[in-house]
């Protein structure tokens, strides 16, 4: 089975929003990017929250600039050949660089690699054989 592991959050005051998860449910900060992201970690699940200024932005896909909201969310998965099989079988879409997002990691970027899909109802769902930063 898949797990969910990961869930992207966007606001326009990601400071306030994470200040807030940390406060109210006791989240831990585990690392923030050049592009004034933060994330956050319960131990299990990794939380990141955005802030996409402008259409250019990458990974800003179809939501805009001035979405807030859940972005997207994140299945680790044992296998990523048979998770892409699956994924197709139940009629998902693979999205890429044509659909508004930005495929490649920045130099120094955490480890992680995904595929972004979309459900029936367009919303991007990423899969990782390697996992999210959880803090551990």
């Amino acid at each position: 089975m898949a797990k969910l592991r990961h869930i992207a959050l966007t606001t326009h005051d990601p400071d306030k929003t994470a200040a807030f998860y940390k406060k109210a449910f006791g989240m831990r900060e585990i690392r923030r990017n050049p592009r004034g992201a933060v994330f956050l970690t319960d131990g299990y699940i990794n939380m990141a929250i955005l802030n996409f200024k402008t259409e250019k932005d990458p990974d800003v896909g179809a939501h805009g600039p001035n979405f807030s909201g859940i972005h997207h969310f994140g299945f680790e998965v044992d296998d990523l050949d048979e998770a892409v099989a699956r994924i197709e079988q139940a009629d998902g879409r693979q999205l890429t660089a044509k659909d508004g997002l930005d495929m490649e990691m920045a130099p120094g970027a955490h480890r992680n690699f995904e595929m972004k899909w979309a459900g029936p109802d367009g919303v991007v769902i990423d899969i990782s054989h390697t996992g999210w930063d959880n803090g551990s």
